[in-house]
């Protein structure tokens, strides 16, 4: 997929206009991911049927040229005595007139190349946007920063992180590959396009490296060449503040392109800032990441991401238990359910078991046609932010039979009403490449949300199903808490979200953490206020 040709203005600044032709939003959700598989292969087949016909046209081609090749080889050597005979000089002259003419004009390569072209916009409806590429560039920036991933290691197709100077596993996919110089250039092409050279020096440094290691050879399928990647490299490092290593690249890109007048110009401005201001070196651990207005607690949550459940502090406390619960129901008392007290303040507990293989598939199946890209609150409305990427659906109890059968087993456990209007429809929740849901309250804090759209309260409580499992991250994270909790498959987990007294807990401050390696489903039940004036007793110390 090509870019609009940059523009180049002045002191060096590289602006692409990128207009999107349409929203694209693959990237939110694995599944749509998984589909795009199925596409390709089309496209192999397409690419298939190209390369058996221009393979057929050259092998044309090469007869006809060994066809000529031995008449002059063998019919040609005496000029005279094969031009007397007049077969021979009529099919010369009609190889010249007509049969060259038809070899060098034929339209068959240009037939088969628009063959090609037409098959691959039978599919292009289905193909990833400029917004997909760009979204799964973010989704490798954030897995870089949220589990201080090293982007050499990314590159080789490794999730490293350097500790105590060594690097380290993060986890081993079962699967992965490397990336080229090309794939890197993109992704540092985004980070750079938003002007968040952070991540662009990082990116760009390591295809540089690549397209080096290469020969700085291009081939037909990529976006960038070592001058692209040199190009907007120098500048990101002019842009931190390093002068000396953006003059460096710069000579060397003029070694490749020697007339290139732009970069002259910067190669001037640059000397002479030199000259005036002493060069300070800058080197790429020194840069500093961009801020996030959303990301206030960031380095709690990036901690807790990273420790993946391991907080022995935490689950040493000895008021945390497992035990075998019925809550007193009785369609609990022959099969009580597992029950694990993660957390007293706020009260998390993780119920093992929960959900069976067979209905995982059935709310995953039912939920796939309804995805749609997640919303948050933004005032009275919702909106998609890029602080949440994931695709939900919400299933009502009469989409399929499960859905009524989850509902009435939530019930019985929490002792909540959990019909509508007093229970939300179920929410199905699939997350997108290194999908996350940054640090949030279930609750709503503002009068205007539209939780309250209901007229049933704000959410008492959450009850969150995980109906997969993941190889590494995903996990939960309770901020303010101190903990995490890693993906436990058919399990569920719940929580208040307000006091007794219908404030909001603000200890209940959470994040689903970025998807490392695997495809992530959870759905969630959210249970409002009313309606629970019997399940849920207020206290009479207005306090609690």
């Amino acid at each position: 997929m090509k870019y609009i040709a940059c523009v180049y203005l002045s002191w060096g600044l590289l602006a692409s206009a990128v207009i999107p032709v349409s929203v694209g939003e693959m990237f939110t959700s694995l599944l749509n991911v998984k589909q795009a598989i199925s596409v390709e292969r089309k496209l192999i087949n397409y690419l298939r049927t190209y390369i058996d016909h221009e393979l057929q046209r050259l092998e044309d081609i090469k007869r006809f040229y060994a066809k000529v090749s031995d008449l002059h080889a063998q019919v040609y050597k005496g000029p005279a005595a094969a031009m007397a005979n007049p077969l021979v000089a009529f099919t010369l002259i009609k190889r010249l007139h007509s049969e060259w003419l038809n070899v060098v004009y034929s339209n068959e390569a240009m037939e088969n190349t628009q063959a090609l072209r037409s098959s691959y916009e039978e599919e292009e409806a289905d193909l990833p946007k400029l917004e997909d590429l760009q979204g799964a560039a973010m989704g490798l920036m954030r897995l870089q920063d949220v589990y201080a991933l090293q982007v050499a290691s990314l590159a080789r197709g490794r999730f490293q992180r350097v500790t105590n100077g060594k690097p380290i596993d993060v986890c081993i996919p079962a699967v992965s590959v490397p990336l080229s110089g090309d794939d890197c250039f993109l992704v540092g092409k985004v980070a750079y396009e938003q002007e968040d050279y952070y991540h662009s020096v990082h990116w760009l440094e390591e295809s540089v490296r690549l397209f080096r290691g290469t020969g700085g050879e291009w081939s037909p399928e990529n976006e960038g060449t070592l001058e692209d990647a040199l190009d907007h490299l120098a500048f990101s490092h002019f842009k931190t503040g390093n002068v000396s290593y953006a003059l460096s690249l710069s000579h060397e890109l003029l070694h490749h392109d020697p007339m290139n007048g732009r970069v002259l110009q910067n190669v001037e401005k640059y000397e002479k800032l030199l000259v005036a201001i002493p060069p300070i070196s800058i080197r790429s651990d020194g840069l500093r990441r961009p801020t996030s207005n959303y990301l206030r607690t960031r380095d709690t949550y990036e901690r807790l991401c990273q420790t993946r459940g391991s907080q022995p502090m935490h689950f040493k406390n000895p008021g945390l238990f497992c035990d075998y619960f019925t809550n007193g129901s009785p369609g609990l008392l022959l099969q009580p359910v597992r029950r694990e007290v993660l957390s007293l303040q706020p009260y998390v507990v993780l119920y093992h078991n929960f959900i069976t293989d067979t209905e995982t598939e059935d709310v995953k199946r039912v939920a796939q046609l309804g995805l749609r890209r997640s919303v948050v609150a933004a005032g009275e409305k919702q909106a998609t932010a890029d602080y949440r990427v994931s695709k939900s659906a919400w299933l009502k109890s009469s989409a399929h039979s499960i859905v009524g059968k989850l509902d009435q087993r939530i019930s019985m456990i929490t002792g909540l009403n959990v019909k509508h209007p007093y229970g939300e429809y179920l929410q199905v929740v699939n997350y997108g490449i290194g999908g996350h849901y940054e640090p949030h309250f279930d609750h709503a804090t503002s009068p205007s949300s539209p939780v309250f759209k209901l007229k049933t309260g704000n959410r008492v409580a959450t009850f969150m199903l995980y109906l997969s499992s993941v190889e590494a991250g995903g996990s939960t994270a309770f901020i303010y808490a101190n903990f995490s909790v890693p993906v436990v498959e058919k399990a569920a987990i719940f929580w208040w979200n307000l006091h007794r007294n219908g404030e909001g807990d603000v200890d209940t401050l959470h994040a689903g953490c970025p998807v490392l390696i695997g495809d992530k489903w959870v759905a969630n039940k959210w249970i409002h206020e009313h309606g629970q004036e019997f399940q849920h007793r207020c206290s009479l110390n207005p306090e609690e």
